[in-house]
């Protein structure tokens, strides 16, 4: 006997339609998550290539060098006091063509890292980025760091007292952490400080481990404690 246009489907029979639909939403799943975790890995990799090159550099560097921040920095903070010798040129990594601003180390978590210059997009997916718009180590105000909290997810172990150390090509810097808040994204507050002191503030998305789902700030504040030229 022929079916019967519009018999009900026998109620144990997955729908095909259903099927498919299921499979392809868990094969867009699967690629999304493998996707993520490449960029993650291909950004890791850029980070340390920018780090072992910053290494290099300063190894290259006396000690008796230059005591004033690169002309960019200069013209983009707070204006300085004349410097006592010329600013070294802006350093642009070999495999990136990325200027690098300075390194930095937190020692209580035993993490180290080249900052690049800018907190664009692209900058950012290579690590930890200095804000262009705010002062250079070493000078009045306050220096803005950023970063993705894929690469800062130890940052929460970071507290008051401890030390973040910033290096450059004309001195390092030591800040003593001071305290730290969640802030909403757009909270520009962070950055602002009395242009006489020297300060530090570092920001990323929290939670640390949401990724790109997390939808606040961890804003890290320090004030600069000693420098060595």
């Amino acid at each position: 006997m022929g079916s019967v246009p519009g018999a009900r489907r026998h109620p144990g029979r997955p729908d095909r339609r259903l099927q498919r639909a299921a499979l392809v939403l868990i094969g867009l799943g699967v690629m999304s998550v493998v996707a993520a975790g490449a960029l993650l890995g291909y950004g890791a990799w850029q980070e340390r290539q920018l780090t072992e090159q910053w290494d290099q550099i300063m190894s290259t560097i006396p000690p008796t060098v230059a005591t004033a921040p690169p002309a960019q920095a200069i013209a983009q903070s707070a204006p300085p006091a004349a410097p006592t010798a010329v600013p070294p040129a802006p350093i642009v990594t070999r495999t990136t063509k990325t200027p690098i601003a300075f390194g930095m180390r937190v020692p209580r978590i035993d993490y180290y890292s080249a900052v690049v210059e800018g907190v664009d997009v692209q900058h950012l997916a290579m690590g930890p980025g200095h804000y262009p718009s705010t002062a250079y180590p070493g000078r009045p105000g306050t220096v803005g760091v950023a970063a993705h909290n894929s690469y800062w997810l130890r940052f929460d172990q970071v507290k008051t007292g401890d030390q973040i150390v910033l290096e450059t090509r004309y001195g390092t810097f030591t800040y003593r952490v001071t305290g730290s808040r969640i802030v909403s994204p757009d909270d520009k507050t962070v950055f602002s400080a009395n242009s006489s002191e020297n300060r530090l503030t570092l920001t990323t998305c929290w939670p640390l481990w949401a990724g790109a789902f997390a939808n606040r700030r961890l804003a890290i504040f320090a004030e600069e404690v000693g420098g060595v030229a």
